[in-house]
């Protein structure tokens, strides 16, 4: 049997008073600081350098062309060229999440909006495809927000236009899948473009998902993967969602598909594989608050929803949990994962900047209302939530307390959307910087039995 960990062997010790029927603790920082600990855990297993090298095969004679977009994709290609050494090519990744390679260029540009960094960088990345042949070798390093950082709007669309589009989808609350959809029809390298820009090259794709269900059609909006959608489903979305689109973009979506079918020979050299995803990261979690004597449940790693009503869900699941323990019975730790979706309620002033993470955490906290023994925390793996510069917020039985002392109303900030100036307020965010992948969000419930303090 493997030895405890001197992590698990300190939380062992904090709960051995409960073990001996006289849990009395709510652990309050050590909640806090468990489930930290757990989120950075499974920020760790989804590192790039920690798994691109055993997805790689030995690098191919002749030339090598390495190109991709994401948060992640310039951790993924500081790995590459660990593995395979100075490489050619051309990655694009958000401000401030660049890596020093000493072949492949690394650009920064907008995410969630696209910018004309973006747009610039990938005309060139384009360019370079021009006159690959069969015996070239293309690598495409693909994770969550290539959709933004891909930037090539189809004929007649201008940029401004498009960031018009993106923004009002991202606004909206549509789920990722149905915003993927729409990019794709308005993009001349998403929906497989990419890959077949490379055709005759033999090309291999590896991608970290942050998609519920890891399909790799939806991941970066698939610029490597066949696609069978059309611009009939794409307005369908936006007319859902209510979104007035340019008159542009309703007659660049009423033009015959131009995205590449599955069964498209151009496609018939590319492989694609999904290296990282939100489930490995559960799992790891799942491991490491087993070790300390948690119960943990994975609820699943592919939930999708209003943040605020999922969070609403959580808390009764959790209360209901907590009035079946006993004495006796070990903490249960709640995990999942996903996507899930804000809806902006507010205009102008009036309206915060979102983040599916902390309104989850701050819908949690009303919900729950202070009940004792019931922490929880809510992040984005990539270290942003929404348009914040921050990854999430944790909560416990003292949140609303803290806003009190502190004057800030709870379902005021809730109502306009501004969970992230709520727990700026109270100082329960989560800010890790840049963590260069991305699995999409991780949330874990924290469930201690209900004992009264002696």
């Amino acid at each position: 049997m493997a030895r405890p960990s001197a992590f698990s062997l300190y939380f062992r010790a904090l709960w051995l008073p409960f073990q001996r029927n006289q849990w009395v603790l709510t652990l309050v920082g050590e909640a806090e600081l468990l489930l930290r600990r757990l989120f950075a855990r499974a920020v760790a297993v989804a590192d790039p350098m920690a798994m691109i090298a055993s997805h790689l095969p030995q690098r191919p004679p002749g030339r090598v062309l390495v190109i991709g977009a994401g948060k992640a994709s310039a951790r993924m290609a500081e790995a590459v060229e660990q593995a395979w050494g100075p490489c050619d090519g051309l990655v694009i990744t958000r401000y401030g999440y660049a890596r020093a390679c000493a072949g492949i260029e690394i650009v920064e540009a907008a995410h969630p909006v696209p910018d004309a960094a973006g747009l610039r960088a990938t005309a060139r990345m384009m360019a370079m495809l021009d006159g690959v042949s069969a015996d070239d070798f293309v690598l495409a390093l693909v994770s969550g927000g290539a959709s933004a950082l891909l930037v090539a709007p189809p004929e007649g669309v201008t940029l401004a236009e498009k960031q018009a589009v993106n923004a009002a989808l991202l606004a909206s609350g549509a789920p990722i899948g149905e915003m993927n959809i729409v990019r794709k029809h308005l993009s001349r390298v998403k929906g497989g473009r990419l890959a077949a820009a490379a055709f005759p090259a033999r090309m291999l794709a590896l991608m970290i998902s942050d998609v519920p269900g890891d399909d790799p059609a939806l991941i970066g909006s698939g610029p490597t993967v066949g696609d069978s959608s059309t611009p009939a489903d794409a307005r369908a979305i936006l007319a859902g969602w209510g979104i007035d689109a340019p008159a542009s973009v309703t007659a660049a979506l009423a033009r015959p598909s131009s995205v590449v079918g599955p069964d498209d020979r151009r496609l018939s050299r590319t492989e694609n594989r999904v290296i990282a995803a939100p489930s490995q990261s559960l799992e790891a979690a799942a491991a490491m608050a087993r070790e300390t004597g948690l119960t943990v449940r994975i609820l699943s790693d592919r939930i999708e929803g209003e943040a605020r009503d999922v969070a609403a869900a959580q808390a009764r699941m959790a209360l209901e949990i907590q009035a079946r323990l006993g004495a006796e019975d070990a903490p249960v730790l709640l995990l999942s994962g996903g996507e899930l979706t804000v809806t902006r309620r507010g205009d102008g002033q009036s309206s915060g900047i979102g983040g599916p993470n902390a309104e989850f955490m701050l819908a949690m906290a009303l919900a729950l209302d202070g009940a004792p023994g019931i922490h929880a925390l809510a992040c984005d793996t990539d270290g942003v939530d929404g348009a914040a510069e921050v990854a999430g917020a944790v909560i416990g039985p003292q949140t609303l307390a803290k806003a009190h002392a502190v004057d800030c109303d709870p379902a005021a900030a809730l109502a306009r959307n501004d969970a992230h100036s709520f727990f700026a307020a109270i100082g329960d965010q989560v800010v890790t910087g840049p963590t260069l992948t991305n699995v999409n969000d991780f949330r874990a419930v924290l469930i201690e039995p209900a004992i009264p303090l002696r």
